[in-house]
């Protein structure tokens, strides 16, 4: 059966119906429609260039950050849409301009894109736990308050509370995945662990230098927070808030070394505060993930170690496609990371 001969159904007890994708040549954005083609839906990815790979699913290009509530609407017109998953959004090299159109102004087009719509669909917006901000050592609830202290995170929450007010309003009918840091295959290499597996899969002779890794923080496998979408999807809860991790606090300096001993390198990672930087971070973080499991029926099934082994497998592969001078020119090995994601 081919992705034009499937029939979009309506939500509710595992039935299929028509996603539309935002964001889907990103990290997250790829993996969300993945599940959502293998569970039989109809998927349409849709994203600023479709060049690239084909996929089973169709891809349809369009600057969602740019285009206005009208065009918007059509498209999910066009497509039928039953849901809409919000996976587009800026944090890397972007500045906080870029970061408040990508993940707070996209986010109210859309709840305004939808609400004229015969048929509204099912709005998943993909969140997250920079939300909250810093937060004592206790586990991070759907109930904790809010108080983001970066650019990225106050514009994510900006984006959350559009689609929050208008589906308690009656304006629009979602909810919001407060996601945790996310790992896996195809992590971006601007993180932390994305930049460490990259180092490792590309043999660079020279250091890895970073900031102390002082931190502990939630993370969670890029393919359970795509099946999260999914059984958001599926849900009739609206205007809530679900916290998607792993549901436990990880030193961030183990998972390093773990990649290291994964890869069975000899790279070397050196820890060192930057000149003049900020002081080292020692943030601590655990997402309470129980009203997911409770409501949605999802819990995460990925191991840290698949994770991480995953992850170097697809940097190993990424390099191997690239030429050994482009590799090692973007091998960032004397850059301080205070921010861990």
């Amino acid at each position: 059966m081919s992705v034009n001969d499937r029939r979009a159904g309506g939500r509710g007890g595992g039935a299929a119906g028509s996603v539309v994708v935002l964001g889907a040549t990103g990290f997250v954005g790829r993996h969300v429609c993945e599940v959502f083609d293998a569970a039989g839906w109809r998927v349409t990815g849709v994203a600023r260039s479709v060049h690239g790979p084909a996929t089973p699913y169709e891809m349809t290009a369009l600057d969602v950050v740019d285009a206005d509530a009208e065009r918007i609407a059509e498209l999910l017109a066009e497509r039928g849409a039953s849901t809409v998953v919000n996976a587009a959004g800026a944090v890397w090299q972007a500045t906080e301009d870029d970061m408040t159109r990508a993940n707070a102004d996209l986010v109210r087009r859309l709840v305004s894109a939808t609400a004229p719509l015969p048929a509204r669909p099912r709005l998943v917006q993909l969140g997250s736990v920079h939300e909250y901000g810093p937060v004592p050592r206790t586990g991070i609830t759907e109930d904790t308050p809010t108080a983001p202290v970066t650019p990225y995170g106050r514009s994510k929450l900006a984006g959350a509370r559009a689609l929050l007010d208008a589906a308690a309003e009656g304006r629009a009918e979602g909810v919001v995945l407060r996601v945790s840091n996310v790992s896996g295959p195809g992590t971006h290499r601007a993180s932390l662990l994305g930049m460490v597996a990259h180092h490792l899969a590309t043999s660079a002779p020279e250091p890895l230098r970073l900031a102390p890794l002082l931190a502990h923080r939630d993370f969670v496998d890029v393919r359970d927070v795509a099946a999260a979408a999914l059984a958001a999807a599926r849900s009739n809860t609206t205007g809530q808030v679900f916290n998607i991790g792993g549901g436990q606090a990880t030193s961030v300096r183990s998972l390093v070394h773990r990649l290291t001993e994964l890869a069975g390198a000899a790279a070397e990672i050196v820890e060192a505060p930057s000149a003049g930087g900020r002081p080292p971070e020692a943030e601590w973080q655990r997402m309470d993930i129980g009203r997911a499991r409770r409501l949605l029926g999802w819990s995460p099934r990925r191991s840290l170690d698949d994770s991480l082994r995953d992850l170097l497998a697809h940097a190993r592969a990424a390099a191997h496609r690239e030429p050994l001078s482009s590799a090692l020119q973007v091998t960032p090995t004397t850059m301080a990371v205070s921010d861990h994601r």
